[in-house]
């Protein structure tokens, strides 16, 4: 048996019942984009269930042939890590520190000592527009980028001609020694970068040094009983590595798509987990606040979506599902705390759509039940895909 779980990074679907304590009521990432594109047709994810969960302004009425829920995030945070961590079943109660004044000054000095330079910046910003801002400066002095966000990030930002990769994630790897304890955030990201002023580009090249889990997650459990684990995309820094045996590194949605597409094409005949993160929807069109760019970007899935499926075979699931909101049409330029998509497609699966499910570590049982694996979290079976694993 083969799964492979599509994390469509900030594919919100609507207010979460606990929207309005995050300040985020109202928001709808996936149906603001299609609407203010005057709508998408999205017939594959429609296929699998997604216009069962959420109205779709321009999908088409098709025939169901996925199972698809509803999921209400549990986590106290709207974050990357933690909306993977739930759906691997350890659920963050306590969330990790932000800065949405800037770092303090004891710490900008200890990450000037650790860097040799005194960074510019030190505020909370978007990640182009402080490029654009302060890079000619950066050019001059070679001075580091510093910013966050309204996530638990500190962020690097330097010209790769400037600052070789090497030194850059040096800076982050002493980043992430001095950002513990009461100072402790989710992840230390390097954002290098190319170009002339005006036109500077933020390249692949990113890596993002995360706090390691406390501890077991699903994955780890599944590779000690023998699951082949694949981490694609940024899925292998949001863990730490732990739990992962491959890791494969992605330059944007397609091509970690193309990516997911090989691993299946491979056709083990042992016991396989994908996990794959398509970055995009959130780092190019949510933070950016760019609905055009991210109705293309479901366009785009939707269009790759049957190559994935014509490589399943019986008691192979596909799923996707997402990590939290970044609702492109909505103010500010944060994530959002939203509903989720969990959308099934599989050989065996009879159509259905549920009731809503009250966390993504339902994920994680699920995967439990399916590979005959310890549980971790406190998460509920999908029985509609217990079912279908078993056919």
């Amino acid at each position: 048996m083969r799964i492979a779980l599509l994390v469509i990074d900030s594919g919100g679907i609507g207010p979460a019942p606990d929207s309005e304590a995050f300040g985020d009521e109202g928001a709808n990432t996936i149906g603001h984009a299609a609407t203010a594109v005057g709508g998408i047709d999205l017939p594959n994810l429609a296929a699998m269930g997604l216009t069962g969960v959420i109205d779709v302004h321009g999908t088409l009425p098709v025939s169901l042939q996925g199972v698809a829920y509803p999921v209400h995030p549990h986590a106290n945070g709207k974050d990357t890590l933690a909306g993977h961590w739930e759906m691997m079943g350890l659920t963050v109660t306590t969330p990790f520190r932000t800065y949405p004044e800037g770092f303090p000054n004891d710490v900008v000095k200890q990450l000037t000592v650790a860097w040799g330079r005194e960074p510019l910046g030190n505020e909370a910003a978007s990640g182009t527009e402080i490029i654009e801002r302060l890079g000619v400066q950066h050019l001059a002095t070679g001075r580091p980028i510093l910013y966050t966000s309204a996530d638990s990030v500190l962020q690097i930002a330097a010209h790769e001609k400037v600052v070789p990769l090497s030194e850059l994630y040096d800076w982050c790897r002493k980043a992430r020694d001095i950002m513990q304890g009461p100072n402790l955030v989710g992840r230390i990201i390097a954002r290098p970068f190319i170009g002339e002023p005006g036109h500077f580009q933020r390249t692949a090249n990113r890596h993002d040094y995360a706090v390691s889990p406390w501890s077991a997650t699903e994955v780890d459990v599944l590779l000690q009983r023998g699951v082949q684990t694949v981490a694609i995309g940024k899925i292998g820094d949001i863990f730490s590595g732990q739990g992962f045996v491959k890791h494969l590194h992605t330059s944007s949605n397609i091509d970690g798509l193309e990516k997911t597409l090989q691993v299946l094409e491979q056709d083990s005949q042992q016991p396989q987990f994908v996990f794959t993160n398509l970055v995009e929807f959130d780092s190019h069109y949510g933070h950016r606040r760019n609905p055009a760019g991210y109705a293309q970007a479901l366009r785009d899935l939707d269009q790759f979506l049957p190559r994935l499926w014509e490589k399943l075979r019986s008691g192979d699931q596909l799923w996707i599902t997402a990590d939290h909101g970044c609702d492109p049409t909505y103010r500010g330029t944060d994530h959002t705390r939203e509903t989720l998509p969990w959308l099934a497609w599989g050989r065996d699966l009879k159509p259905f759509v549920g009731r809503p499910r009250q966390t993504l570590a339902d994920i994680a049982a699920t995967l439990a039940v399916l590979f005959d694996a310890p549980q971790i979290g406190d998460g509920q079976a999908a029985q509609e895909l217990v079912e279908g694993g078993r056919r």
